[in-house]
């Protein structure tokens, strides 16, 4: 497995860089927007780590760069905790956001996760997926059980809920889920977003008012959890 890693802090990029070697991954380095985009057009990678603030440019635009040529997980490392930056990440194509500083073991974590999801992702024909709570997703049937027994949704809720399972571990801004499900007219309505989250919630949960499932990242979106993840990888639920 190979991964780039974009990022102008030297001891950061040594330590992210150590920590993936040792786990076994290849690693190639950048420390500028340049050299990271040269890198992009002569290298083919399974995961990008990108900071932000690089000294000739924007990290955002490196990911829609990527995007562009990729599906790779983009993981974003920045001291930037703005509400704004992240979500202008997350809209260019990042799956993640981890801010500064960062503990290595939930760094490696999260990247274990979005491996393990790109991996499985892959498998077209999978149409059935466990999720945390005992809950269950089978596409194939349209349908989604607690414990074992159908819960039945709306065509709305459905459809959300069918766009969370298929980004299971990814977090979705406001706007991505609003465009996917409502259109994008109604990319401001935000309200719709957490009326319907909030009915979710209350259909699935164990405790709507401290959720496993859909786990809410403030400012910014959702994310749904599968059942090979926990929230204590990810940061506490809101």
């Amino acid at each position: 497995m190979t991964a780039l890693i974009v990022e102008d802090d030297r001891n950061i990029r040594r330590s992210v860089c150590t920590s993936l070697e040792t786990s076994g991954w290849t690693v190639h380095e950048a420390e500028t927007l340049r050299q990271a985009l040269a890198h992009v057009r002569s290298n083919k990678f399974d995961l990008a780590i990108v900071d932000l603030g690089l000294p000739d440019g924007d990290g955002v635009d490196l990911i829609a760069s990527i995007r562009e040529e990729s599906q790779v997980p983009i993981i974003v490392l920045s001291a930037r905790s703005e509400e704004q930056h992240k979500v202008r990440a997350l809209d260019a194509g990042a799956d993640d956001y981890v801010e500064k500083p960062f503990r290595v073991a939930e760094f490696l974590a999260r990247v274990r996760a979005h491996m393990r999801r790109q991996r499985d992702g892959g498998k077209e024909e999978q149409q059935t997926f466990a999720l945390v709570g005992n809950v269950e997703f089978d596409r194939g049937a349209r349908a989604v059980r607690k414990d074992g027994k159908d819960v039945r949704l709306t065509k709305t809720q459905y459809k959300l809920f069918d766009f969370l399972v298929t980004n299971a571990g990814r977090v979705l801004t406001h706007r991505q889920l609003l465009r996917e499900v409502w259109g994008p007219g109604r990319v401001e309505h935000t309200q719709y977003l957490r009326v319907f989250m909030a009915s979710l919630r209350q259909k699935l949960e164990d405790d709507p008012a401290q959720p496993k499932l859909i786990i809410t990242e403030t400012g910014v979106g959702y994310r749904l959890m599968a059942a090979s993840d926990s929230a204590s990888e990810f940061g506490e639920a809101a």
